[in-house]
Order: C-alpha cells, then sequence, then structure tokens
C-alpha cells in the first residue's frame, strides 16, 4: 500500500516543527526541502533519530532537490520573510511575492495532484498568489489562519477562567492579520456561551490580545516569530487531509459567492477531507459580526489588489 507522502517546503521553525508535529502523529512519509544546504537533511536525520524514543515510525528525509518532494499528497508550503518587529504582514508582500512564485511553479510540477496549504504571510493574499500560480482548483489550495487564531482566542479564554483548554471551543473569521473578526457569541466552555462566564469587557479584552496574537509573540522574541501554535494548527489541517477526518476548522478558503464574496481568499469555517476544503459553512452573522468581515474582507482585497498590480507590473515580467 502507497504510504501518505507530505512535503514541507522551508526547514525554519515553522517547517521543522511541522515535520515534527506530522512525524509524531505517523501521518506519512515526510520530506522536508530548503534551499540551504545541510540544514533539511541535518534536521530530518535528528528527528529520523527520535523515532526510536518516541515509537513513531514514519520516514524523515532532507533535501535541496525539489524531484524528492515528486507525486506528494499534500505539500506545506512555510517559505518566505517572517515576521519582525516594525514590520507588518502586507509589508512583506513584495518580499514573499517571488519567493512563492518560485516554490509554487517547482512543486507543483512534481506533484500536480496535491493539495497546497500555505504558511506564508501575508497569509490570505499568499494562498491567492499560490492559486493563481499552480492553476489548481480552490478546494486543492488552502491557507493556514484560522485555527491559529481560534487556538490563541481558546487560551486566553482558558487562562482567564482557569479552566481545561479542551473545554473552550472558539471561532475566529476573516483575513489573517489585525482586521481578523473574533465570534465570541459562536465561543463556550463545555457548552456554555461564553457571555454567561465573563463580562463584555472582559471578553473584548481577550479579543483584542487574539487580534494582536502573533505581534505579541514578535515583540517578545525580537528576532522572530511564533512557530509552534502555526505549525501545530497547520498539521491539524494535514492530518483532516489524510485520514479523511472531514473535521470542520477554520481556514483561509477560497469564496466564489460565499459570505457574499467572489474570488477572495478569506478565513471561514470549513469542512476538510481527502479532496481538501470540502464545504465551507456559512454563518448566520447579526450586523456588528457582519460589518466586521466586510471590513475584514475589504482589506483582503485590497491586499490582493497590490499583489496584482506587482504581477502585472513591467518589472514583474
Amino acid at each position: 500500500m502507497k504510504r501518505t507522502k507530505i512535503s514541507i517546503i522551508g526547514a525554519g521553525n515553522v517547517g521543522a516543527t511541522c515535520a515534527h508535529w506530522a512525524a509524531i502523529k505517523e501521518l506519512g512519509d515526510i520530506v522536508l526541502l530548503d534551499i540551504i544546504k545541510g540544514v533539511p537533511q541535518g534536521k530530518a536525520l535528528d528527528l529520523l533519530e527520535a523515532g526510536p524514543i518516541e515509537s513513531f515510525n514514519s520516514k524523515v528525509i532532507g533535501t535541496n532537490q525539489y524531484q524528492d518532494t515528486a507525486d506528494s499528497d499534500v505539500v506545506v508550503i512555510t517559505s518566505g520573510v517572517s515576521r519582525k518587529p516594525g514590520i507588518s504582514r502586507e509589508d512583506l508582500l513584495k518580499a514573499n511575492k517571488e519567493i512563492l512564485t518560485s516554490v509554487i511553479r517547482s512543486c507543483t510540477q512534481v506533484s500536480p495532484n496535491a493539495i497546497l496549504i500555505i504558511v506564508t504571510n501575508p497569509l490570505d493574499t499568499m494562498t491567492y498568489l499560490a492559486k493563481q500560480v499552480s492553476g489548481f482548483p480552490g478546494h486543492r489550495v488552502l491557507g493556514q489562519a484560522g485555527i491559529l487564531d481560534s487556538a490563541r482566542f481558546r487560551t486566553f479564554v482558558s487562562m482567564a477562567l482557569d479552566v481545561s483548554v479542551e473545554d473552550v471551543h472558539a471561532l475566529v473569521l476573516g483575513g489573517h492579520g489585525d482586521t481578523m473578526v473574533a465570534l465570541p457569541r459562536y465561543c463556550t466552555v463545555s457548552g456554555i456561551p461564553l457571555s454567561e462566564l465573563m463580562s463584555p469587557e472582559e471578553i473584548q479584552q481577550i479579543v483584542s490580545r487574539t487580534t494582536d496574537g502573533g505581534t505579541e509573540i514578535v515583540k517578545l522574541l525580537e528576532t522572530g516569530s511564533a512557530y509552534y501554535a502555526p505549525a501545530a494548527s497547520t498539521i491539524q489541517m494535514v492530518e483532516s487531509i489524510v485520514k479523511d477526518k472531514k473535521r470542520i476548522l477554520p481556514c483561509s478558503a477560497y469564496l466564489n459567492g460565499e459570505y457574499g464574496f467572489k474570488d477572495i481568499y478569506f478565513g471561514v469555517p470549513v469542512k476538510i477531507g481527502a479532496n481538501g476544503a470540502e464545504t465551507v459553512l456559512e454563518l448566520a452573522l447579526n450586523e456588528q459580526e457582519e460589518k466586521l468581515v466586510h471590513r475584514s474582507a475589504a482589506a483582503v482585497q485590497k491586499s490582493i489588489q497590490e499583489l496584482l498590480s506587482l504581477t502585472n507590473s513591467p518589472k514583474s515580467s
């Protein structure tokens, strides 16, 4: 029986940690690719040698050659410039456009049937770029964002109430950035609405901290950005695909009329299975939530237009 093949492009902190989570869960055989010689090979060998200790049998190899990623079932792309203090997600647009374009062309040439998961920022815009460059249908190109943002929301609720994070369920919609839309109305603790456990002021504090979650870590690290939670969020998507679990997970998905938006990647709840983004779930939003979602979509659309202007400029040809 053919073993599932998962390729991870970019062997930095996020990529290497993705490989770690995937190996621990035995989701398949893993290829870790990077342009820097020795780095993916060294990290892959180190991870492989943890197998006897942690009792996993996934094969892990490191490479600098895209041919080694051929016939992948899932390709996770983490390549690009990471955030640093003072740099917004949108500031990364020009820096990461050329990197991602090259990566997408290389990996899809050898894995034309793969499902792509994009982690590179600005997330929604780079996922849109991946669809354009790959030519893949929208359901086979997804962006990791909503799981991470929702996990941060859940973490802060758990901390505030001193309860198990396993009992906290939350949902964050919208673009992955300053305009993300946390939905306290859809947050429950073991089925109990959050509004019955916390005051509106306390909830708003958590919403604000969730929105600034990535920036808070960037400021603390000073020389990098988050990678444990982003990697765990990514591999939750991979697991739902390779096991056809059909989890309902918030992620950046291609919208073609859902929520009133077309030709945009945007954070929404999605049923994720063997075919990728199988169904987009449309939530009933109140007036205030809808206003915030439209504001977030406008920011993503602006970023996509900036991307398209770069793509169509003479210098980008």
